[in-house]
């Protein structure tokens, strides 16, 4: 199977923002189809990349932004929902995988990359986001077959310039001296963006990736309490970092989920009841890729913020 031009969707992203330059460096062109184009005009100076609209729930408009293109790479997922009733996770994992599938089947795209994630179960995972990406997980892999070849990647949280975690963790270690860290236990294996995008980028002509899912983590595992410790340092903030007992954690997720933009809910509180890590090898040794740890990477982009923001509270104090 020869790939030369990749549709993704969901490309506007974190991690798609890597995945396409990773995709230009193999000599492979994307085509990213998002519901707001001109809020990715960034994307463009990526050489041979087709920035497109496009409203994911029409049937018909995604045909149409797969159609000429040889493999698809489903990055879409979200991590909280409006409400708490798994309506929304449903819409955005399940119902879209299902559609994109049928869509590869009436345009003829025979390879389909799905992003999943560790801890994705559709029966027994504790969270309605870890039933949905099971649901969608196992939807992508039962239509492997003679017309559709499909690969599963189911990654650890995933870091690096950029990403959603330790920069989040370190905006919020900011606010104050003393930070509650909910379910301090919960155990990650944070694995590397570019090694992700390496891995998916990699299996799509790999005829033994067919009809497989990939664990993928890093070559270490942290509680969620040392790598909020690691971020402080890190970013050169002593903070006195407290782990919150259980019954407060739920407290946590209550309140902050009702805050703009939900930084916690108590979705994200029960899925941290399972550990985030590769139980059944990790994918990215499979694959041939020796996973990056973060000391390797985050120093270069926490560093550099908080040096950032200590140059803008000099100019500040000196009122230039």
């Amino acid at each position: 199977m020869r790939v030369r031009r990749v549709c993704i969707l969901g490309g506007s992203g974190f991690i798609g923002r890597h995945l396409v330059n990773r995709l230009q460096a193999h000599g492979i062109n994307a085509r990213v189809s998002t519901r707001y184009r001109e809020g990715c005009r960034h994307l463009l100076v990526v050489p041979g990349l087709e920035l497109q609209q496009l409203d994911v729930e029409d049937a018909g408009a995604l045909e149409q932004a797969i159609a000429g293109c040889d493999a698809v790479i489903n990055l879409v997922g979200i991590l909280n929902e409006k409400g708490d009733d798994g309506s929304g996770f449903r819409r955005a994992h399940v119902d879209l995988t299902r559609r994109i599938i049928e869509a590869c089947g009436r345009v003829g795209v025979r390879r389909l990359l799905q992003m999943s994630a560790l801890g994705a179960n559709a029966k027994l995972g504790p969270s309605h986001y870890q039933r949905s990406k099971g649901e969608a997980e196992n939807l992508a892999l039962e239509a492997n077959g003679k017309n559709l070849a499909v690969t599963v990647f189911r990654p650890s949280v995933v870091f690096g310039p950029g990403d959603s975690f330790f920069n989040r963790f370190a905006t919020l270690l900011r606010l104050g001296p003393v930070f509650p860290v909910p379910t301090p236990s919960s155990r990650f294996a944070p694995v590397y963006v570019g090694d992700v995008t390496e891995a998916m980028v990699s299996s799509l002509e790999r005829e033994e990736t067919f009809g497989r899912s990939y664990d993928l983590c890093g070559p270490k595992t942290y509680s969620m309490r040392e790598l909020v410790e690691y971020t402080a340092r890190t970013a050169g903030m002593r903070r006195l970092i407290i782990g919150c007992s259980d019954r407060f954690s739920r407290l946590q997720a209550r309140v902050l989920q009702r805050l703009p933009g939900k930084p916690y809910s108590m979705d994200n509180f029960r899925s941290s009841q399972i550990d985030n890590v590769c139980s059944r090898g990790n994918g990215l040794e499979e694959l041939g890729i020796a996973p990056t740890a973060i000391e390797a990477v985050v120093p270069g982009y926490l560093s550099n913020t908080s040096q950032r923001m200590r140059y803008n509270r000099f100019r500040q104090t000196a009122r230039r």
